[in-house]
């Protein structure tokens, strides 16, 4: 189980820096700096704890769910869709400022991440709320991000 943890904080961690990579400044830049933002946009410090403490979570449901699962196959896919998913959001809102595609991104990948843990519930029970921060989260940035694309 260790490893299976250690592995997947690799992959999740590489799928933030892969897309902080390609972000040209994020957070910091003179453009997102301008934007008018929602009233309840968490100050700067937030996002950086937030996804560290979500991805740590994230490794230990995926290692819980490699355990049970009846097709690994299938995880692996969701899986990988859901780490594309994660990474193209920087740089298509940071780097290309696509708002509105970012916006179609996040909603994707919060239904995906709402299919892992709901689709699971019943295999991994109580297991699931490994994988509740990272839902919630995205819920608060698809918030954000709609804010942001009705807004400018």
């Amino acid at each position: 189980m260790a490893v299976c943890i250690i592995l997947f904080l690799i992959l999740n961690f590489a799928a933030l820096t892969v897309g902080g990579f390609y972000s040209d400044g994020g957070a910091t830049s003179d453009w997102y700096t301008e934007l008018s933002k929602a009233p309840w946009t968490p100050a700067g410090w937030v996002f950086g704890a937030a996804w560290t403490f979500i991805m740590v979570c994230f490794a230990v449901y995926m290692a819980f769910a490699w355990q049970y699962v009846t097709s690994r196959k299938r995880l692996v896919s969701l899986y990988s869709a859901q780490w594309i998913l994660n990474a193209a959001w920087s740089p298509v809102f940071f780097r290309y400022h696509l708002i509105h595609w970012a916006l179609v991104i996040i909603l994707a990948l919060t239904a995906l991440i709402g299919y892992f843990l709901f689709a699971q519930l019943s295999k991994l029970n109580g297991k699931t709320v490994f994988i509740l921060p990272y839902f919630l989260w995205l819920l608060i940035a698809v918030s954000l991000n709609a804010y942001i694309s009705l807004e400018n």
